[in-house]
């Protein structure tokens, strides 16, 4: 489930991000502009998925 709320949540902030800069620098949203967002949010969501699952572990350290 969190994986799914990653790609919504990656999905709705690399487009956003992408309308954002285009209309910045005056150009328009197209469906080529759609799809490198899409494929950018897909790319962002298996790195921060890879990152969760090989970052700091859940368990306590023990003590030494």
């Amino acid at each position: 489930m969190r994986i799914i709320w990653t790609l919504v949540w990656s999905f709705l902030l690399t487009h956003m991000a992408a309308y954002v800069i285009g209309a910045m620098s005056g150009a328009s949203y197209t469906s080529e502009t759609f799809t490198t967002a899409s494929i950018f949010a897909v790319v962002f969501t298996v790195f921060i998925v890879i990152l969760g699952e090989a970052g700091i572990p859940n368990e306590p350290a023990e003590k030494h």
